[in-house]
Protein backbone atom coordinates (compact mmCIF):
# COMPACT_ATOMS: atom_id res chain seq x y z
CA UNK A 1 0.00 0.00 0.00
CA UNK A 2 1.25 3.54 -0.95
CA UNK A 3 1.86 6.23 1.23
CA UNK A 4 -1.02 7.77 0.19
CA UNK A 5 -3.14 4.77 0.50
CA UNK A 6 -2.17 4.40 4.18
CA UNK A 7 -3.20 7.69 4.94
CA UNK A 8 -6.29 7.30 3.46
CA UNK A 9 -7.42 4.34 4.77
CA UNK A 10 -5.73 5.64 8.58
CA UNK A 11 -8.11 8.63 7.85
CA UNK A 12 -11.22 6.43 6.95
CA UNK A 13 -10.84 4.06 10.00
CA UNK A 14 -10.65 7.55 12.22
CA UNK A 15 -13.86 8.19 11.25
CA UNK A 16 -15.45 4.75 11.80
CA UNK A 17 -14.27 5.50 15.19
CA UNK A 18 -15.90 8.83 15.53
CA UNK A 19 -18.73 7.08 14.49
CA UNK A 20 -18.65 4.70 16.42
CA UNK A 21 -18.25 6.61 19.61
CA UNK A 22 -20.95 8.74 18.93
CA UNK A 23 -23.53 5.86 18.13
CA UNK A 24 -21.98 4.75 21.72
CA UNK A 25 -22.99 8.28 23.68
CA UNK A 26 -26.27 8.40 21.94
CA UNK A 27 -27.09 5.00 23.58
CA UNK A 28 -25.57 6.04 26.81
CA UNK A 29 -26.97 9.41 27.04
CA UNK A 30 -30.38 8.07 25.96
CA UNK A 31 -30.44 5.45 28.69
CA UNK A 32 -29.32 7.68 31.35
CA UNK A 33 -31.64 10.42 30.51
CA UNK A 34 -34.62 8.04 30.14
CA UNK A 35 -33.88 6.34 33.41
CA UNK A 36 -32.93 3.19 31.84
CA UNK A 37 -30.36 1.43 34.05
CA UNK A 38 -27.26 -0.04 32.12
CA UNK A 39 -26.29 -3.46 33.66
CA UNK A 40 -28.69 -2.23 36.75
CA UNK A 41 -26.21 0.59 37.39
CA UNK A 42 -28.27 4.01 37.21
CA UNK A 43 -24.76 5.87 36.83
CA UNK A 44 -23.16 3.83 34.08
CA UNK A 45 -25.26 5.71 30.71
CA UNK A 46 -23.43 8.38 31.76
CA UNK A 47 -20.02 6.54 31.54
CA UNK A 48 -20.59 4.98 28.58
CA UNK A 49 -21.36 8.39 27.53
CA UNK A 50 -18.53 9.68 28.49
CA UNK A 51 -16.32 6.60 26.34
CA UNK A 52 -18.08 7.54 23.14
CA UNK A 53 -17.15 11.36 23.70
CA UNK A 54 -13.67 10.34 24.37
CA UNK A 55 -14.11 8.08 20.81
CA UNK A 56 -15.25 10.95 18.73
CA UNK A 57 -12.56 12.94 20.47
CA UNK A 58 -9.64 10.23 19.01
CA UNK A 59 -11.02 9.42 16.33
CA UNK A 60 -11.17 12.98 14.44
CA UNK A 61 -7.82 13.50 16.27
CA UNK A 62 -6.41 10.51 14.37
CA UNK A 63 -8.01 11.04 10.69
CA UNK A 64 -6.43 14.45 11.15
CA UNK A 65 -3.25 13.85 12.57
CA UNK A 66 -2.15 9.93 11.96
CA UNK A 67 -1.71 7.12 14.68
CA UNK A 68 1.02 9.37 16.86
CA UNK A 69 1.89 7.82 20.07
CA UNK A 70 -0.62 9.56 22.59
CA UNK A 71 -3.49 8.60 20.01
CA UNK A 72 -2.63 5.05 20.16
CA UNK A 73 -2.27 4.35 23.78
CA UNK A 74 -5.62 6.10 24.33
CA UNK A 75 -7.35 3.76 21.30
CA UNK A 76 -6.03 0.65 23.52
CA UNK A 77 -7.17 2.13 26.65
CA UNK A 78 -10.98 2.69 24.98
CA UNK A 79 -10.84 -1.21 23.30
CA UNK A 80 -10.05 -2.26 26.78
CA UNK A 81 -13.42 -0.50 28.34
CA UNK A 82 -14.86 -1.46 25.25
CA UNK A 83 -14.06 -5.46 25.45
CA UNK A 84 -15.40 -4.91 29.32
CA UNK A 85 -18.54 -3.89 28.34
CA UNK A 86 -19.31 -6.97 25.86
CA UNK A 87 -19.15 -8.85 28.61
CA UNK A 88 -21.42 -12.08 27.93
CA UNK A 89 -22.74 -11.01 24.85
CA UNK A 90 -22.07 -14.42 23.47
CA UNK A 91 -25.20 -15.72 26.32
CA UNK A 92 -27.36 -12.71 24.25
CA UNK A 93 -26.48 -14.71 20.65
CA UNK A 94 -27.13 -17.88 21.86
CA UNK A 95 -30.86 -16.76 23.75
CA UNK A 96 -31.51 -15.01 20.20
CA UNK A 97 -30.79 -17.88 18.17
CA UNK A 98 -32.70 -20.01 19.55
CA UNK A 99 -35.92 -17.80 20.15
CA UNK A 100 -35.63 -16.43 23.55
CA UNK A 101 -35.58 -12.91 24.45
CA UNK A 102 -32.81 -11.17 25.86
CA UNK A 103 -33.01 -9.86 29.62
CA UNK A 104 -32.28 -6.48 28.74
CA UNK A 105 -32.74 -5.10 24.94
CA UNK A 106 -30.48 -1.96 26.17
CA UNK A 107 -27.93 -4.15 27.80
CA UNK A 108 -27.66 -6.95 24.80
CA UNK A 109 -27.44 -3.45 22.41
CA UNK A 110 -24.55 -1.94 24.45
CA UNK A 111 -22.52 -5.31 24.36
CA UNK A 112 -23.16 -5.54 20.80
CA UNK A 113 -22.13 -2.29 20.35
CA UNK A 114 -19.01 -2.64 22.42
CA UNK A 115 -17.87 -5.76 20.60
CA UNK A 116 -18.09 -3.79 17.07
CA UNK A 117 -16.20 -1.22 19.06
CA UNK A 118 -13.93 -3.10 20.63
CA UNK A 119 -12.47 -4.95 17.10
CA UNK A 120 -13.20 -1.05 15.21
CA UNK A 121 -10.17 0.43 17.91
CA UNK A 122 -8.19 -2.47 17.74
CA UNK A 123 -7.98 -2.58 14.00
CA UNK A 124 -7.69 1.47 14.44
CA UNK A 125 -4.89 1.20 16.94
CA UNK A 126 -2.36 -1.35 14.80
CA UNK A 127 0.74 0.65 13.47
CA UNK A 128 1.06 0.51 9.84
CA UNK A 129 3.95 -1.39 8.26
CA UNK A 130 5.45 -1.49 5.33
CA UNK A 131 6.24 -5.10 4.42
CA UNK A 132 6.01 -7.12 1.21
CA UNK A 133 2.65 -8.35 -0.34
CA UNK A 134 0.39 -11.24 1.28
CA UNK A 135 2.33 -15.11 1.59
CA UNK A 136 1.33 -17.43 -0.95
CA UNK A 137 -1.40 -19.53 0.18
CA UNK A 138 -0.93 -21.95 2.81
CA UNK A 139 -1.72 -23.01 6.62
CA UNK A 140 -0.62 -20.85 9.58
CA UNK A 141 2.26 -20.73 11.39
CA UNK A 142 3.17 -23.90 13.60
CA UNK A 143 2.28 -22.14 16.86
CA UNK A 144 -0.64 -20.49 15.59
CA UNK A 145 -2.12 -24.56 14.63
CA UNK A 146 -0.90 -25.70 17.77
CA UNK A 147 -3.08 -22.53 19.86
CA UNK A 148 -5.96 -23.84 16.83
CA UNK A 149 -5.61 -27.65 18.27
CA UNK A 150 -5.78 -26.58 22.07
CA UNK A 151 -9.00 -24.23 21.56
CA UNK A 152 -10.50 -27.09 19.71
CA UNK A 153 -9.55 -29.49 22.69
CA UNK A 154 -11.30 -27.37 25.24
CA UNK A 155 -14.13 -28.21 24.30
CA UNK A 156 -14.08 -31.75 24.21
CA UNK A 157 -15.44 -32.10 28.24
CA UNK A 158 -17.52 -29.67 27.78
CA UNK A 159 -19.42 -31.28 24.56
CA UNK A 160 -18.85 -34.74 26.56
CA UNK A 161 -20.61 -33.19 29.48
CA UNK A 162 -23.83 -31.53 27.28
CA UNK A 163 -24.34 -34.82 25.59
CA UNK A 164 -24.73 -37.08 28.63
CA UNK A 165 -27.62 -34.44 29.52
CA UNK A 166 -28.96 -34.50 26.00
CA UNK A 167 -29.01 -38.21 25.70
CA UNK A 168 -30.78 -38.79 29.42
CA UNK A 169 -27.23 -39.40 31.35
CA UNK A 170 -26.36 -38.13 34.67
CA UNK A 171 -23.72 -35.48 35.49
CA UNK A 172 -22.49 -33.46 38.07
CA UNK A 173 -25.37 -34.95 40.06
CA UNK A 174 -28.31 -33.73 37.45
CA UNK A 175 -29.61 -36.19 34.85
CA UNK A 176 -30.83 -35.35 31.21
CA UNK A 177 -34.76 -35.25 32.42
CA UNK A 178 -33.95 -32.45 35.38
CA UNK A 179 -31.84 -30.76 32.78
CA UNK A 180 -34.69 -30.20 30.07
CA UNK A 181 -36.99 -29.00 32.86
CA UNK A 182 -34.89 -27.06 33.75
CA UNK A 183 -34.73 -25.33 29.94
CA UNK A 184 -38.33 -25.21 30.09
CA UNK A 185 -38.79 -23.48 33.98
CA UNK A 186 -36.17 -20.74 31.96
CA UNK A 187 -38.12 -20.45 28.88
CA UNK A 188 -36.25 -22.31 26.26
CA UNK A 189 -37.91 -21.88 22.85
CA UNK A 190 -39.96 -24.85 20.87
CA UNK A 191 -36.53 -24.93 18.55
CA UNK A 192 -33.93 -25.50 21.58
CA UNK A 193 -36.64 -28.14 23.25
CA UNK A 194 -37.26 -29.92 19.87
CA UNK A 195 -33.47 -30.72 19.35
CA UNK A 196 -33.23 -31.80 23.09
CA UNK A 197 -35.77 -34.09 22.18
CA UNK A 198 -34.02 -35.10 19.29
CA UNK A 199 -30.61 -35.68 21.18
CA UNK A 200 -28.79 -32.45 20.16
CA UNK A 201 -27.71 -29.85 21.89
CA UNK A 202 -27.82 -26.43 20.71
CA UNK A 203 -24.59 -25.03 22.37
CA UNK A 204 -22.48 -28.36 21.13
CA UNK A 205 -23.73 -26.83 17.43
CA UNK A 206 -22.52 -24.15 18.15
CA UNK A 207 -19.05 -25.17 19.80
CA UNK A 208 -19.13 -27.02 16.46
CA UNK A 209 -19.48 -24.40 14.09
CA UNK A 210 -16.90 -22.17 16.28
CA UNK A 211 -14.23 -25.54 15.71
CA UNK A 212 -14.78 -24.96 12.00
CA UNK A 213 -14.29 -21.16 12.09
CA UNK A 214 -11.12 -21.63 14.12
CA UNK A 215 -9.81 -24.47 11.43
CA UNK A 216 -10.85 -22.08 8.84
CA UNK A 217 -8.53 -19.43 9.61
CA UNK A 218 -5.38 -21.62 10.11
CA UNK A 219 -5.79 -24.12 7.27
CA UNK A 220 -5.72 -23.31 3.15
CA UNK A 221 -9.12 -24.24 2.71
CA UNK A 222 -10.06 -20.48 4.75
CA UNK A 223 -8.44 -18.60 1.63
CA UNK A 224 -9.33 -20.69 -1.34
CA UNK A 225 -12.77 -22.19 -1.37
CA UNK A 226 -12.09 -26.29 -1.53
CA UNK A 227 -13.60 -28.48 -4.00
CA UNK A 228 -16.26 -29.82 -1.68
CA UNK A 229 -17.84 -26.42 -1.54
CA UNK A 230 -19.16 -26.90 -5.40
CA UNK A 231 -19.71 -24.05 -7.29
CA UNK A 232 -17.33 -21.71 -5.09
CA UNK A 233 -14.41 -23.98 -5.16
CA UNK A 234 -11.49 -22.72 -6.63
CA UNK A 235 -12.26 -19.00 -5.89
CA UNK A 236 -11.14 -16.66 -2.97
CA UNK A 237 -12.54 -16.48 0.53
CA UNK A 238 -13.30 -13.07 0.91
CA UNK A 239 -11.45 -11.62 3.65
CA UNK A 240 -14.32 -10.35 5.97
CA UNK A 241 -16.23 -13.79 5.69
CA UNK A 242 -14.27 -15.42 8.45
CA UNK A 243 -12.72 -12.19 10.21
CA UNK A 244 -15.93 -10.62 11.06
CA UNK A 245 -17.29 -13.76 13.02
CA UNK A 246 -13.88 -14.54 14.57
CA UNK A 247 -12.55 -10.97 15.70
CA UNK A 248 -16.37 -10.34 17.66
CA UNK A 249 -15.97 -13.88 18.63
CA UNK A 250 -13.21 -13.07 20.72
CA UNK A 251 -13.67 -9.89 21.29
CA UNK A 252 -16.77 -11.23 23.45
CA UNK A 253 -14.97 -15.30 24.45
CA UNK A 254 -11.86 -13.93 25.67
CA UNK A 255 -13.11 -11.74 28.58
CA UNK A 256 -16.50 -13.60 29.23
CA UNK A 257 -14.02 -16.75 29.49
CA UNK A 258 -11.56 -15.31 31.73
CA UNK A 259 -13.26 -13.59 34.41
CA UNK A 260 -15.75 -16.09 34.68
CA UNK A 261 -12.65 -17.99 35.15
CA UNK A 262 -11.27 -15.59 37.92
CA UNK A 263 -14.69 -15.51 39.78
CA UNK A 264 -14.58 -19.20 40.30
CA UNK A 265 -11.20 -19.27 41.18
CA UNK A 266 -12.61 -16.72 44.22
CA UNK A 267 -15.63 -19.19 44.26
CA UNK A 268 -13.52 -21.82 44.98
CA UNK A 269 -11.47 -20.35 47.43
CA UNK A 270 -14.54 -19.33 49.54
CA UNK A 271 -13.77 -15.89 48.64
CA UNK A 272 -17.11 -15.55 47.13
CA UNK A 273 -20.69 -17.77 47.28
CA UNK A 274 -22.28 -19.09 44.12
CA UNK A 275 -25.39 -20.08 44.40
CA UNK A 276 -26.57 -23.83 42.70
CA UNK A 277 -29.45 -22.47 40.29
CA UNK A 278 -30.90 -25.44 38.57
CA UNK A 279 -28.38 -28.01 40.06
CA UNK A 280 -28.13 -29.63 43.62
CA UNK A 281 -24.99 -28.03 45.23
CA UNK A 282 -22.32 -25.80 44.91
CA UNK A 283 -19.81 -28.48 43.87
CA UNK A 284 -21.94 -29.14 41.45
CA UNK A 285 -22.53 -26.29 39.87
CA UNK A 286 -18.69 -25.45 40.75
CA UNK A 287 -18.05 -28.66 38.09
CA UNK A 288 -19.73 -27.60 35.48
CA UNK A 289 -19.04 -23.67 35.98
CA UNK A 290 -15.25 -24.94 35.52
CA UNK A 291 -15.69 -26.48 32.44
CA UNK A 292 -17.72 -24.08 30.85
CA UNK A 293 -15.83 -21.22 31.08
CA UNK A 294 -12.63 -23.06 30.59
CA UNK A 295 -13.66 -23.87 27.62
CA UNK A 296 -15.09 -20.88 26.38
CA UNK A 297 -11.78 -18.90 27.48
CA UNK A 298 -9.58 -21.45 25.80
CA UNK A 299 -10.99 -20.94 22.47
CA UNK A 300 -11.49 -17.26 22.70
CA UNK A 301 -7.70 -16.94 23.13
CA UNK A 302 -7.01 -19.73 20.41
CA UNK A 303 -9.61 -17.37 17.93
CA UNK A 304 -8.23 -13.96 18.51
CA UNK A 305 -4.32 -16.07 18.21
CA UNK A 306 -5.73 -17.25 14.81
CA UNK A 307 -7.85 -14.12 13.65
CA UNK A 308 -4.71 -11.93 14.04
CA UNK A 309 -2.60 -14.79 11.75
CA UNK A 310 -5.47 -14.44 9.48
CA UNK A 311 -5.26 -10.86 9.47
CA UNK A 312 -1.51 -10.39 8.89
CA UNK A 313 -1.53 -13.35 6.03
CA UNK A 314 -4.47 -12.34 3.78
CA UNK A 315 -4.17 -8.38 3.84
CA UNK A 316 -2.31 -6.03 1.37
CA UNK A 317 1.15 -5.19 2.63
CA UNK A 318 0.88 -7.62 5.86
CA UNK A 319 4.06 -9.66 7.01
CA UNK A 320 2.82 -13.57 7.00
CA UNK A 321 2.72 -14.68 10.72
Amino acid sequence: MTDIGRIAARAATGWGVAGWGAAYAVLGAGCAGGGRALFGLAWLGWAVAAVGGAAVAVGLAVARRGLQPPLRRALLALCALAVVAAFSLLMDVITLIFGQGVDSRADAGLRALSAVGAVLLAATARPDRPVPAADPVGPAPRRVQLAACAGTLAFAPYVVMKLVWVLGGTFAGTDGAEMRAASERNGASGVWLALESWGVDGTVLLAALGVFLLWGLVRPWGRVFPRWTLVLRGRPVPRWLPLTPALLGAATLVPYGTFGVGYLVLATGGAVTIRPGDFHSEADVLLVAWIGFCAFAVYGVALAVAARSYWRRTGPGRRPS
